[in-house]
């Protein structure tokens, strides 16, 4: 039986005087590391902390960050990570959702926020204070692999937002299987880029604490930022999407910087052209480029595509690899039939990584939870070596520099415009962030010559920036819809993906 605490216990007895993290110039040692959590926690329960409560943290990666999400674990809380991209209605949203008492952040802009919690931490100052004046508490006692560790949110405002629920089994699952694929030792240097409210973005932070290694922090992503870290402390290993990789390449050819240190480039959680992998790879030609695939719901990984350079050119460099060691892959029919090789169904996915469950959605869990299975939402069929090819989505769902955008979430506040009497929102190729966000607008009769622009301005108001329309078309006629009237969005979609290919890995 293993919990969150258990990677930083076997680093303390391998190396506590390691350092563990680096954050700006700022150097945490495994023995400080474990003290800190102590102290957070101490001073949490001092707050009227309790077991069970839903502690919320809205940052950019930092020490701080890390320490939260191993120490409020550790005492039986739950850590909430918010999207740092998300609108304040969207963080409204997830503070009453989830019921958290208190919200850890580097923001000032709270909005209503404040009011929704029963204390704010701002994050250096207030947590630093709070450590230094704690009385420090223990750690994973009563171990519970089971209990809840996490809730990590998807979508926005509307009824697609969910509150995934990851256990410590869960992400200690996650944790063997990354290891597994892609073998780590105490010597390792990891620059943390991806956000870590995403579950990709803290993917690695267990198993580099597990090997007793060392990670770097980087707050926001800045690709010359990056290299300059990787130069600096000789970064082997790190994780990004794929918009984050072609800046950095781009940086590179510009501005080289030293990065033969680097052995390991991974990425997922959005399409990659082919032409990112080749400059990437050229860019930084001592590291093997590694592609990961999974949800939020599989604590993410589900399968990974190694050695991904050399296979440019090859039918297999456009599947997203083979399932990780740890997890189950099978294709099925709608009727739960499996499905032969080379034959499209939905991609449905067993092992201890898969999620408990959305937060208090008990409809919406049984939708995609079926005897122990996670039913995706993605299209696939598996080749004779079992490599994943995707095709499409089921899920009416875009997927955007590596962030979900649920159709629904547009086309809710679309409708919520009065000039507006029908809206379809779906994604279109984008060489930058590998779909954007395109919307159809009938507009109401007495609004005839209502701008675009004025309703894309009234998105930006409720949802995230990345969720907003990038273009929105004007249509006078209805909307296409099929007999029973659901609206044909692959017809309005076929035009933008004409001799293009949408993969979704």
């Amino acid at each position: 039986m293993h919990t969150l605490i258990d990677p930083l216990k076997r680093a303390l007895q391998i190396g506590p005087e390691r350092i563990a993290l680096i954050n700006d110039d700022i150097e945490i040692s495994y023995q400080q590391l474990y003290d800190r959590c102590s102290a957070l926690i101490g001073g949490l329960q001092g707050l009227g902390a309790v077991i069970g409560d839903r502690i919320a943290i809205l940052a950019n990666n930092s020490h701080q960050y890390v320490e939260t999400y191993l120490a409020v674990p550790a005492a039986k809380m739950v850590v909430v990570p918010l999207n740092t991209r998300h609108a304040l209605p969207e963080l409204e949203y997830a503070l009453k959702d989830s019921g958290a008492k208190i919200l850890l952040t580097d923001r000032t802009d709270l909005g209503n926020l404040e009011q929704l919690v029963d204390h704010v931490i701002s994050l250096p100052d207030d947590y630093e204070s709070l450590l230094e004046k704690s009385t420090p508490a223990p750690l994973g006692l009563d171990p519970d692999e089971n209990a809840l560790a996490g809730l990590f949110y998807t979508g926005g405002t509307t009824g697609a937002s969910k509150g995934v629920m990851l256990s410590h089994r869960n992400l200690i699952a996650n944790t063997h299987n990354w290891l597994a694929t892609v073998p780590q030792s105490d010597q390792d240097r990891t620059l943390v880029m991806a956000p870590m409210f995403h579950a990709a973005g803290s993917n690695g932070i267990l198993a580099a604490i597990w090997m007793g290694s060392c990670q770097i922090a980087l707050g926001t992503f800045d690709p010359a930022a990056a290299l300059e870290l990787i130069e600096k402390h000789q970064v082997n290993l790190t994780l990004g999407v794929p918009t984050m990789l072609a800046a950095m390449a781009e940086e590179q050819h510009s501005r080289p910087r030293n990065t033969q240190s680097l052995q390991v480039v991974a990425h997922g959680g959005s399409p990659i052209a082919t032409e990112v992998i080749r400059r990437t790879s050229t860019a930084f030609p001592t590291a093997q480029m590694v592609e990961v695939y999974g949800a939020t719901e599989l604590s993410p990984l589900t399968t990974v595509l190694c050695n991904e350079e050399k296979l440019i050119g090859d039918p297999r460099a456009k599947s997203c690899g083979r399932s990780v060691i740890g997890a189950s892959i099978a294709i099925l029919s709608e009727q739960g039939q499996n499905l032969p090789t080379g034959e499209i169904g939905e991609v449905v996915v067993s092992g201890t990584n898969v999620m408990q469950g959305y937060w208090n959605k008990p409809e919406q869990t049984e939708q995609v939870l079926k005897n122990g299975q996670y039913w995706t939402g993605d299209l696939g069929y598996l080749d004779q070596a079992g490599y994943l090819f995707l095709v499409d989505r089921s899920k009416d769902m875009i997927v955007s520099g590596g962030e979900n955008v649920y159709c629904t979430e547009v086309e809710e506040v679309l409708y919520q415009h009065p000039a507006v009497l029908e809206a379809a929102a779906f994604g279109v190729p984008d060489e930058k962030w590998g779909e954007a966000v395109h919307a159809v607008v009938v507009p109401r009769e007495e609004h005839h010559n209502v701008d675009p622009t004025e309703i894309i301005e009234f998105c930006r108001q409720h949802i995230g920036g990345y969720k907003v329309p990038k273009i929105i078309d004007i249509m006078h006629e209805p909307l296409p819809k099929s007999g029973p009237g659901k609206v044909l969005k692959r017809a309005l979609r076929a035009p933008f993906w004409e001799n293009k290919d949408r993969s979704v890995n």
